[in-house]
């Protein structure tokens, strides 16, 4: 009881940033300091709650120990929390951001597939994990400045072809745990549009504050 009131305090609520979700403490602002200096190529995202304790402790473990039940509940509150957003932006397919292969040998899975799964059956829509793939290994974004990101991140994904003609013209909703500076899902929504995709919108489980 104590750590679900916790979490609720942590949720990500107005005032946020009109792009990427992020909360800031001014109502007066539309867009956080990231998304006024950035060109992002993601249409709008959001998440459901600040990445903080005990929320980052949470992701590590369904990340790094092997806690997949996870996946449901993150899931479960996503669409709880953003059920008439999802409503409006009417996404075709649900496609997680995939690891690289040698990541997830190690790994065994990848969590933000697992919470796309779980999504896309709560809400019956068609989740592909096969046809995004990342073919080119990336440093750990921690710690890069953003232009850094940006440059580590470059080329890192590729498209199917059947996911290629599966999107044309078609909205696809991205799933991540995590977003930060946004390097990741610009990069994502770069190529997915670029192969076709009509519109990009994401959804993760934890974001950092806007300011």
């Amino acid at each position: 009881m104590q750590c679900e009131v916790r979490v609720r305090k942590l949720e990500t609520n107005e005032p946020k940033c009109m792009k990427c979700g992020k909360p800031f403490r001014y109502k007066e602002q539309e867009y956080c300091h990231d998304c006024m200096h950035t060109q992002h190529y993601f249409d709008r995202g959001a998440a459901v709650w600040l990445h903080k304790e005990p929320v980052n402790f949470s992701i590590y473990q369904f990340k790094y120990h092997n806690q997949r039940i996870f996946g449901k509940y993150y899931a479960a509150e996503m669409v709880k929390k953003y059920r008439n957003t999802l409503l409006k932006w009417k996404p075709d397919i649900i496609v997680p951001i995939p690891l690289h292969c040698r990541k997830l040998r190690k790994r065994g899975y990848n969590q933000s597939a697992i919470v796309a799964k779980e999504l896309g059956e709560y809400l019956g829509i068609a989740v592909d994990t096969k046809g995004f793939r990342r073919v080119r290994g990336t440093v750990p974004q921690k710690g890069l400045a953003p232009a850094k990101r940006r440059m580590n991140l470059g080329g890192a994904f590729s498209v199917s072809g059947y996911l290629r003609t599966a999107m044309k013209g078609k909205t696809v909703l991205l799933i991540d745990d995590i977003y930060t500076t946004g390097s990741t899902m610009d990069e994502a929504a770069r190529t997915l549009k670029r192969e076709g995709a009509e519109k990009v919108f994401y959804l993760t489980i934890s974001i950092g504050q806007g300011y």
